[in-house]
């Protein structure tokens, strides 16, 4: 897959006009009940899915992308820096993300349909490496030591 989905998203936003469905900026969150979508490993089968909608008489389709930038790789970097645990090595990952920014990393489709969301998503290896290392950053921030019990003895 390539390392930047902005055509794959200039083609979508074509084609999803091309069939008269409106498009809906937002993202659908873990929290919606929704279906994913599975490509079967091939690239265009979101084609597929958009038609799928149109079949099914979905109202809109939703489209959403992911576009890293500075900032967030600030953001992941100071994380990591204000753990103790982080590695160099995801430390040194996370430097390499610079090479990423400005690029396209994840686009995610949806449409509805009697109350769950059908979802499509495309991300790019790094993308998917930013995220795991931006939830263990999260994660790691989130721990708290356990002082011995200090206060217990008192």
């Amino acid at each position: 897959m390539t390392e930047d989905l902005t055509i794959l998203k200039d083609d979508m936003t074509a084609f999803i006009a091309g069939t008269g469905l409106k498009r809906f900026q937002g993202y659908v969150t873990d929290d919606v009940q929704s279906v994913m979508w599975d490509a079967e490993g091939n690239p265009d089968s979101w084609k597929n899915f958009v038609e799928l909608a149109v079949s099914a008489g979905a109202p809109f389709i939703t489209m959403n992308e992911s576009i890293l930038s500075r900032q967030d790789v600030d953001y992941l970097l100071d994380r990591l820096k204000r753990s103790s645990y982080a590695s160099d090595e995801e430390m040194e990952d996370a430097r390499w993300l610079r090479t990423y920014i400005g690029k396209s990393g994840f686009v995610q489709l949806g449409w509805p349909f009697q109350g769950i969301m059908f979802l499509f998503e495309a991300s790019t290896e790094w993308y998917d490496r930013y995220q795991r290392l931006l939830d263990m950053a999260e994660d790691l921030g989130n721990i708290t030591i356990d002082d011995g019990g200090q206060d217990d003895e008192r």
